[in-house]
């Protein structure tokens, strides 16, 4: 390129030739103005405050930790009302049949306690120093030592085809509308945050369960990383076990547009 821009004649009626930036020039050019983006940005994020000492920045771990904990007491308060109410309905005067049919519908929508036997599967993250424990596999990356939200649908996904009649992630009831999200390492369920490991817990025929979640696909490929970098895996018989009612609200959330 500069044999061509050295060899640029000045333009008709004699004026100014083009100006010539050599590369040194234009890198010079570029760092300052990489500066002063640089600048600009961080003061506009920290509007006049320090950034590494911002409190509100700071405490953001504290103040989702402190939303946790609150949602988690609300919803003890919620089961507590949900208990009074049901008590107050067996009070009423419904036939037989409808009583049935309730009874059937509180089953299939996780609001009441279910007992039987249960199996449990719980993921964990590898040591934060792992390397491949086995030849021909690479150094792990970051995201390789760490659980993802796949992996928990993925068991929660087997243990449903297993023919779970009920699943608890962590202290938690799922439920038809129940997701299971991960933000960082971080799982969020139900407006509370869990860090790993995580256990899941199903009721159901364990063999039945044991065998679906070793047949899972997704399942099999996680393996390859349990056993090449050593990620936490372990499937374990609970024996009779209760798993809690969903006490949460049933209310469907949902995007509106915006008038």
């Amino acid at each position: 390129m500069s044999n061509s821009a050295d060899s640029q004649k000045e333009p008709p009626g004699g004026g100014r030739p083009r100006m010539r930036f050599r590369p040194v020039r234009l890198l010079t050019v570029a760092v300052f103005a990489l500066a002063g983006l640089i600048f600009f940005t961080s003061f506009n994020t920290a509007k006049g405050t320090n950034i590494r000492t911002d409190t509100s920045l700071l405490k953001l771990s504290d103040l989702i930790q402190e939303r946790s904990h609150k949602n988690g007491q609300l919803e003890e308060s919620n089961s507590a009302i949900r208990d009074d109410v049901d008590a107050l309905t067996e009070r009423g005067a419904g036939t037989k049949a409808e009583d049935a049919k309730l009874s059937a519908l509180e089953k299939a929508s996780g609001t009441k306690k279910l007992r039987g036997q249960a199996v449990s599967v719980t993921l964990a993250d590898a040591p934060p120093n792992a390397t491949a424990k086995l030849p021909g596999y690479p150094e792990p990356q970051p995201n390789d030592l760490v659980i993802h939200q796949q992996d928990l649908q993925a068991v929660v996904n087997a243990l449903w085809n297993g023919g779970a009649q009920g699943i608890k992630v962590m202290d938690q009831r799922l439920i038809s509308t129940s997701a299971v999200r991960c933000v960082g390492n971080t799982l969020i369920l139900q407006g509370r945050v869990y860090s790993p490991p995580y256990k899941i817990t199903a009721v159901g025929d364990p063999e039945k369960l044991k065998q679906a979640v070793a047949a899972s696909p997704q399942i099999q490929n996680y393996m390859l990383y349990v056993n090449a970098y050593g990620l936490g895996w372990k499937v374990e018989d609970d024996g009779a076990v209760t798993l809690p009612g969903y006490s949460g609200t049933v209310d469907l959330h949902y995007a509106k547009p915006v008038e």
